[in-house]
């Protein structure tokens, strides 16, 4: 852990370097969207929720222990504030649709077409799923977290990361059947 540049960043901020801090926030500011939003399905929610975890990580920086990575800690707070969010507003109302996921850019427009309305259908079948489904296949699919990676940031032992993982993926390949 000694060659880790999140840890080195760490202490520097600890002794006061803000810049450091900023290092920090460049490297984790789009990840921490991300996950906000595929769990909040609103951008608006997902900005308000990067800055609030960024607010934390400064006021908490001294609670970090460097014997784990700074990415779980970072997305642990990530995904409690989103929970949080959730639970006081209790709400699973539909996706804006106004919204687009990023995507591969093909020159061919039938193509695009095509992977457009996957990604849609992807998209809406995700946010008809439970905010803790959304959690572990955002932190497996999309932000490529390990088992280990997202039984820390969820607090589960990774055997039931892969259990949860399991079922949200059958649950998700009922939704969109009719794709195959």
């Amino acid at each position: 852990m000694d060659n880790d540049p999140d840890i080195a960043l760490v202490e520097r901020c600890r002794n006061g370097d803000w810049a450091a801090f900023t290092e920090l926030v460049v490297r984790y500011q789009r990840p921490i969207y991300n996950a906000a939003f595929w769990m909040l399905r609103k951008a608006e929610d997902a900005n308000d929720i990067t800055q609030v975890v960024f607010l934390k990580v400064a006021e908490r920086l001294d609670e970090y222990d460097p014997r784990f990575k700074f990415f779980s800690w970072i997305y642990r707070i990530a995904v409690n504030e989103s929970l949080n969010l959730l639970r006081r507003n209790r709400r699973e109302e539909e996706l804006d649709e106004g919204i687009d996921l990023p995507g591969s850019e093909s020159a061919d427009p039938e193509r695009q077409a095509s992977a457009a309305e996957v990604a849609s259908r992807i998209r809406s079948a995700l946010m008809k799923m439970t905010a803790n489904d959304r959690a572990v296949l955002t932190l497996r699919h999309f932000s490529e977290c390990s088992y280990e990676e997202i039984g820390q940031i969820l607090d589960l032992d990774q055997k039931t990361v892969k259990s949860r993982l399991f079922e949200a993926r059958q649950r998700l390949r009922d939704l969109l059947k009719d794709l195959h």
